[in-house]
């Protein structure tokens, strides 16, 4: 099984417009949202949920005045100072770090998983999906995101799919560390912008220390040429591989207010034809094509 994770560097650059579209494309994938904190890949696939399962993320700790003697080993080693003179903890404060409960002499504090967020396992007009709901301002996306993946691996397997198109999390952080390792190519979204340069070096550097091939494809680059062109100097210093150039197309918005990707809106126009091509390019890159 291949898996090609698609990132972005930052948000917008039309990275979920074109995972939709290639999954079309693909004939036969399974689909892995791990953009857990915004997903909206969904809202193009209009999933079927057949299996909906409780993620249980870190906890929150909370003192049993029944069995603590107020003996202050919590407080002083709270480094969030989420335990009050009154040996309450506060829920905000706390950062589910777990040293108070290893420490506490009278073991007086309990420690239940919290329920962050949810994965499904769904099935979409193009394949199965695998994806989630991070709850909003919870912790632990970046296992959220490995557990995606690992269902959807797992799912891929049992199924006999040898595709898996995972649409990553923008950024750099620990939900792209989590959604990157281990997988078959990389390829980002870019658009030409200072910011989405910067971001796309970003997301290189990290591909590059997990050994991961990359490939770049410039989305909205008519916008402005000259960034296009700085961005394909950039990618034939580090001898990567641009895939593609997407022009800009107003048919995207109308296709995802629609909720369908932009070869079921409009199948024949130029944006189609510029994607149909960048798929070819990537499923015939040294990666994709490796046994």
């Amino acid at each position: 099984m291949k898996e090609l994770v698609i990132l972005s560097g930052k948000g917008g650059t039309g990275k979920t417009s074109l995972t939709a579209a290639f999954a079309s494309l693909a004939g036969g994938c399974l689909l892995c949202d791990a953009d857990v904190d915004a997903a909206d890949l969904h809202l193009l696939m209009q999933p079927d949920v057949r299996r909906r399962t409780d993620f249980m993320g870190g906890g929150i700790a909370s003192i049993d005045p029944q069995r603590c003697t107020q003996c202050g080993t919590c407080i002083e080693l709270c480094r969030w100072s989420a335990i009050g003179p009154d040996f309450v903890v506060d829920e905000i404060e706390c950062e589910g770090c777990g040293v108070c409960v290893d420490f506490c002499p009278e073991q007086a504090i309990n420690f239940p998983p919290q329920i962050c967020g949810q994965w499904f396992i769904s099935d979409t007009r193009f394949g199965p999906m695998v994806h989630a709901r991070l709850g909003i301002a919870e912790e632990n996306s970046g296992k959220l995101v490995t557990l995606v993946r690992q269902q959807a691996s797992q799912l891929a397997k049992e199924k006999g799919i040898d595709l898996l198109i995972t649409d990553g999390p923008p950024g750099v952080g620990c939900p792209v560390i989590a959604a990157v390792g281990g997988a078959t190519s990389a390829l980002i979204v870019t658009e030409p912008t200072v910011s989405g340069i910067h971001d796309m070096q970003r997301a290189i550097e990290l591909c590059r220390h997990f050994k991961v091939p990359v490939m770049v494809c410039i989305n909205k680059y008519d916008l402005n040429p000259e960034k296009s062109s700085e961005i394909e100097a950039l990618a034939r210093e580090g001898d990567l591989p641009v895939v593609g150039r997407v022009p800009y197309d107003p048919v995207f918005t109308r296709a995802m207010v629609q909720g369908k990707t932009l070869f079921e809106y409009d199948g024949e126009g130029s944006a189609a034809e510029h994607l149909r091509l960048v798929w070819k390019t990537i499923m015939n890159t040294a990666a994709m094509t490796a046994e």
